[in-house]
This record gives C-alpha cells, structure tokens and sequence, in this order.
C-alpha cells in the first residue's frame, strides 16, 4: 500500500512539473481601444484553462502599428502575438512574416467567421489573423439634440444633412458641438477618416497607371466641405482628435453627432462611462448621391509573427480570444451589448445580441463595404480607407500629417493637396509603379 501510494504521489509530481514545463509567458501587443482593455481583465480565464500567461504591450493606434512593424520587419522577436488590421494582413502573410492559421480546431469553426473579415485578413486563401472584432464606420447621433433641432435623421443620410444638422445642433455657449471627426495625424487615424469620406465625394488615391490624385477637384472638394463643416461645428483643436478622444468627446454629451467605428456603440450606450447612454441613435455613413458610402471595413485581428518559438501556445490564445466562448465570457460578465463585434455569423443570428440596438446597422454597414470596389472611377488597389499595397503607410502618414497641419490653420488646403501630390507621386516613382 505505501508503495503504491508513493507511486501515485511520483505521478502527481511528474503531471505538475509536466505541465508547468509546458506553460508559457505570451508577450501581446495590442491598441488601447476598450475591447482590447475589456480582454486583458478576462485573461485569468484563458491562463487558467491552458497555464500560460501574458504580458500586454498596451499602446496607441500609431504607436502600435510603428512598433509591431519594425519588430516583424527587423526580425525584432518582440512579441509572440500581434494585434494587425486587414491592411498589414495579407501584406505580411504573403512575404512569410505571419504563421498560417490553417489548423485551427474544428470547434473553433473557422467558417463561422463573417466572409468580409475572413477575406480581408487571408492571403491566397489562407487565413493569417483572426479577428477579435471587425467594424465599418456609421453615425452615432444624440437623438434628444436632433429632435431639438426639429430634424429627423434618415437611416442613410446625406453629407449635406448631416452638414445642416451639425450646424443646427452646435451650441457654443453650452460646449456643445454638432459634429466630432477625426482630424489626428495618422494614416489609420484622421487619414482613414479622410480617405473613406473622399471616396463619397467621387476622389480616389490613384488612378489606374498608379498616378497620385490629388490634384484632382473631388479631394478638393473632399478637404474643403470637411474643414468648413468642423469650422462651423466642430471641437476646438480637432487636428490632435482621432478614436479615443472623440470617444471621450461624445460620453461627454460634448458632441451632436460622431461618424466612427461601429464598435464605439457599445461605448456610446453604455450608461456605466456615457452621460448620453439613454439618447444615442444609429445611421449608415453619408454618401454624396454617386454611390459610394463614406463607411471603411477593417478588423482588429489577433496573428503570430513568424519569429516567434511558442507558435503552439499563441494559436491557443488567439483561439480563445476569438472563439463564441470568449463572446459568452464577455456577454456573462458585461452584457451583450459590450462582446465584441462584426466578427462572427452566429453572433448575428444570436437573439440575446439582435435586441442590441447597434447591432442590425453595424451589420448593415459592414456589409455595404466593399474593398474590391471603393471609388467611384476605377482604382487599381484594393481598400476602401488604404490602399493594400507595401508602400500605403508610410505615404499616407506623410499626407495625413499635411491634411492636419490643414486642420490646425498652418497651411491652406491647396498647399496640402500639392504636398500630398508631390509626396505621393515621388514615392510610387521610386517604388517602381511608375
């Protein structure tokens, strides 16, 4: 009996060591957007059902993206999980900077995964991000100021509407601002924001030989209603607001209407962090009346840099962090109306989440975004607020820098549009597309 009783106990030793010789420490980087902050406080559950834990690289949009890409670009070994959007994603699969994510479990359900979101993050077919949530971008309105104004908001609405009723809302004396837009420099920042509403106006980055547009009267057109709309209506100092700080902006009650992420309706109505939780309505993005929506596509997806030695370990965090289990965990701890969204088809079908008043038009603009056809005329890239080719980041973050510095009253829209131009063309001259 002692015998046997010390060979159980030598059993019991070798499964613990066993398994804590299996642990891992994961490194993540990932955005300071609340979604991402809401999955750090829910990673004792991931740790303990597999024994690894994290360590967060919390950073800001443009900080994440110039980080994640020099470190997968050097070879850095930084992270073991990156959090990448669907411009880097295939980009980066198909120079063999990402791990395939083609063995995922059956009971993840990889086909359960919205078409838009899968598409946009897979090269060739092969899936290399998962998406922890997808988005498009609508309006988020104070229903009450509406009303006030004696307007009605139309579930697609013009920009010359939302131009009047931005005016009609603005209230000086009580800091109250008809509209709140992005206008950071950043070319997944204001520079977004930018080139999904110009795509509205009719403008597009290149035309079909890849030469810059700039010079053309729809981006005129573009900068010139944007500045004078935010003049009339806008915050003080827009040229430094991007996600967060119109987030803030708007739970503030300090905004009439926010054209956005989708994904900040969960902020917007939540009465725990918005003063205007109780008065919030939804609308698509504007359009100009020549068939383009002002809406971009984009997912905040979860991938392994290729460098990385513990593949095993990072594939079953991504897992869980984007599996229907991870959306009941959020849904049991915070309510429906905080999981994550725009990422799977169940969730949609789901009627605990189709009584979320966001939830049909976030669909709905998601849907009405398509990548491969953005432009009014023919473009030759792929994307709707980027252009998926290598050089689009560091070009546009050079120009959006141009447009705020428009933005911030240092140079006249003309010079901006001629700088844009001029940068723009140098560049893909030297890229070899021209």
């Amino acid at each position: 009996m002692k015998l046997r009783n010390a060979l159980i106990a030598a059993s019991a030793i070798v499964s613990v060591t066993s398994t804590a010789a299996l642990a891992e420490t994961l490194t993540i980087a990932t955005v300071n957007n609340g979604d991402m902050i809401r999955m750090q406080g829910l990673t004792d559950d991931f740790t303990e059902k597999t024994g690894h834990t994290v360590e967060w690289v919390t950073l800001e949009e443009n900080v994440l993206r110039q980080r994640v890409t020099t470190d997968i670009t050097t070879k850095g070994g930084a992270f073991d999980i990156m959090t990448i959007g669907m411009y880097e994603t295939p980009i980066w699969g198909a120079n063999g900077w990402l791990v395939p994510l083609n063995d995922l479990s059956a009971e993840y359900n990889v086909d359960d995964i919205l078409p838009a979101m899968r598409g946009g993050l897979s090269h060739d077919g092969t899936l290399y991000a998962a998406p922890f949530y997808g988005e498009s971008s609508m309006i988020m309105y104070r229903t009450d100021l509406m009303e006030a104004a004696g307007l009605e908001m139309p579930d697609a609405p013009t920009w010359t509407f939302i131009r009047e009723a931005a005016a009609a809302m603005t209230d000086r004396d009580a800091e109250i601002n008809g509209i709140c837009l992005r206008g950071k420099a950043g070319w997944g920042e204001g520079g977004a924001f930018i080139t999904a509403m110009s795509n509205s106006f009719g403008a597009r980055w290149f035309d079909m030989d890849w030469n810059a547009q700039f010079d053309t009267q729809p981006w005129k057109d573009t900068l010139e209603f944007y500045v004078g709309m935010m003049m009339e209506s806008g915050p003080p100092g827009y040229a430094t607001n991007g996600f967060n700080e119109n987030l803030s902006l708007f739970q503030q009650g300090k905004c009439g209407m926010w054209i956005d992420a989708t994904v900040a309706a969960s902020f917007v109505t939540n009465p725990d962090d918005s003063e205007v939780a109780d008065s919030v309505g939804f609308a698509l993005a504007p359009d100009n009346g020549l068939g383009k929506r002002s809406n971009w596509l984009w997912a905040w997806a979860l991938a392994i840099p290729a460098g990385t030695q513990k593949t095993d370990a990072a594939k079953e965090f991504i897992e869980w962090a984007t599996s229907t289990g991870y959306i009941e965990l959020v849904a049991e701890n915070e309510g429906w109306a905080n999981v994550p969204p725009g990422a799977r088809i169940s969730l949609y079908e789901n009627p605990n989440y189709q009584a979320v008043p966001f939830a049909q038009m976030t669909l709905d603009s998601i849907l009405s975004a398509d990548p491969n056809n953005s432009t009014v005329e023919e473009s030759p890239y792929v994307g709707i607020q980027f252009a998926a080719i290598p050089e689009f980041a560091g070009i546009a973050t050079e120009v959006s820098q141009e447009f705020s510095a428009v933005y911030a009253g240092q140079q006249s829209i003309d010079e901006a549009l001629e700088k844009a131009q001029a940068i723009t063309n140098d560049a893909m001259e030297a890229a070899g597309y021209r």
